[in-house]
């Protein structure tokens, strides 16, 4: 089952659980209740306000379940996630199996990924009309850890051809870059909750290390479903959608929900994140050699909203 993303998004909002249920409730005035869901079919809360109130009940039932709790600053990018320390029944042999890991095995792995990634964000450039060859391009540069930083030199063509050459991608920045954030931030928590049912350690990564980020792992396997949010962005940027607001960020919601190509078939964005990250478990404990990255291709519900407009 594919559990919801719920953001809280108010400052006059309570948190709290009742048999079962993450129950939200007016912080002010007569206090009323606003509606309740059951926790397991939660697969994220993205805390989005500073007045927003939770009781600790409510963090140890979401931890319970391996559901991310995400805290988010004003530019809507994620500053905190509260996660399970307890993801899968064999966590402790798949933990010690990813320490161990040599660095060719995750030098191979990363080159997997960015190829993805470059493929990914070539489709969501021939989505848009914009020329993919500068990203198809890339691909076969692309070696074991990728030590000519491919992935870098296809974000600097990649953002031009999809915003204009004057967009410059700026986490700090609104309209467009806030939107980014956003989405990211949704993508993130998916991918965080992936990994820790995978029974895989989020601070382990592959290729990202910068010793204060404690999501390593998270940031590099969510690389190749960036490309996803991105043309959901410009998507909403041609239809005049320039601002986070709360018909916006349901849409990036809504992005993972969507079906992309896996070997599996159509397959949901989120689905596609806990297979990759169940397959890298798979490649440390030696079950199989190749990660399962979703294929090249525009999300296929994302591709009929495209095409219809």
């Amino acid at each position: 089952m594919i559990g919801r993303i719920l953001e809280i998004a108010d400052d006059r909002r309570h948190l709290f659980v009742n048999r079962g249920f993450m129950v939200v409730r007016d912080s002010e005035g007569d206090r009323k209740e606003l509606g309740q869901i059951p926790l397991d079919d939660i697969a994220a809360v993205i805390a989005n306000a500073h007045g927003i109130t939770y009781t600790n009940n409510l963090l140890v039932a979401l931890a319970e379940r391996g559901t991310p709790f995400v805290l988010c600053a004003a530019n809507h990018n994620a500053v905190g996630v509260l996660i399970t320390l307890d993801g899968h029944h064999v966590q402790s042999k798949r933990i010690e199996a990813q320490i161990a890991a040599s660095q060719p095995t995750h030098k191979r792995m990363w080159a997997a990924v960015v190829k993805s990634k470059l493929e990914q964000q070539a489709s969501a450039l021939e989505a848009t009309g914009a020329p993919s060859a500068p990203l198809t391009a890339l691909i076969k540069k692309v070696k074991s850890g990728d030590p000519a930083n491919v992935e870098g030199q296809g974000a600097k063509r990649y953002w031009g051809l999809l915003f204009g050459e004057g967009f410059r991608r700026d986490q700090s920045g609104d309209g467009i870059n806030a939107l980014l954030n956003y989405g990211y931030t949704i993508a993130r928590s998916a991918t965080a909750r992936a990994i820790v049912a995978a029974g895989l350690h989020p601070s382990i990564g592959l290729h990202h290390s910068n010793d204060a980020n404690a999501m390593r792992l998270v940031d590099d396997l969510m690389e190749p479903f960036r490309p996803v949010i991105d043309l959901k962005v410009w998507q909403l940027h041609q239809q005049g959608e320039s601002h986070v607001t709360p018909e916006t960020k349901r849409a990036l919601v809504r992005t993972l929900y969507d079906d992309m190509q896996s070997a599996a078939g159509a397959t949901p964005v989120m689905v596609c994140m806990q297979k990759l990250a169940t397959s890298l478990a798979q490649v440390y404990l030696g079950e199989r050699e190749k990660l399962e990255l979703p294929l090249p291709g525009l999300p296929l519900t994302l591709a009929g909203s495209l095409e219809s407009d």
